[in-house]
């Protein structure tokens, strides 16, 4: 049975049926889990902001905001190769963002805190003292 409220206890299933806990030392291994899944959520969110800011988030010119698609199509290899490393980088993140979600989505407490210190350990972590947020928003997508 699905539990539709918070609950804390050592048996839950986390996003698969066939993992299911029933004992302390498998609960503490799928929140060490968790956890760690969480930390790496944020490395790969760090490494997606360096990489757009190392390669510099150039403007791009009227001509090629109005026909976007025939500037691609002659356009730079060098270009064409940072974009798909960002747009692959974007996709895991976002897959394992989902995922992530959809594990506290189990509706246990031990679940979501260490989810959240994943998180906040990641963050601590991977983040850059001068690495601004506010330069790297370009999407206003919750997932993003």
């Amino acid at each position: 049975m699905m539990h539709m409220t918070f609950y804390w206890g050592k048996k839950v299933t986390i996003l698969i049926d066939s993992w299911k806990t029933d004992s302390w030392m498998s609960y503490l291994l799928s929140l060490l889990a968790c956890l760690v899944v969480a930390a790496f959520y944020q490395y790969l969110n760090n490494r997606r902001i360096l990489l757009k800011l190392v390669t510099g988030d150039r403007r791009r010119s009227t001509e090629e905001i109005r026909i976007p698609f025939l500037m691609g199509a002659g356009g730079n290899k060098r270009r064409l190769g940072v974009k798909l490393a960002e747009a692959v980088l974007f996709g895991l993140n976002s897959g394992i963002g989902y995922l992530l979600m959809l594990a506290i989505m189990s509706f246990n407490g031990g679940v979501l805190v260490a989810v959240v210190v994943g998180l906040t350990i990641g963050y601590f972590l991977f983040r850059d003292e001068g690495e601004c947020d506010a330069t790297v928003v370009d999407s206003s997508c919750a997932c993003a």
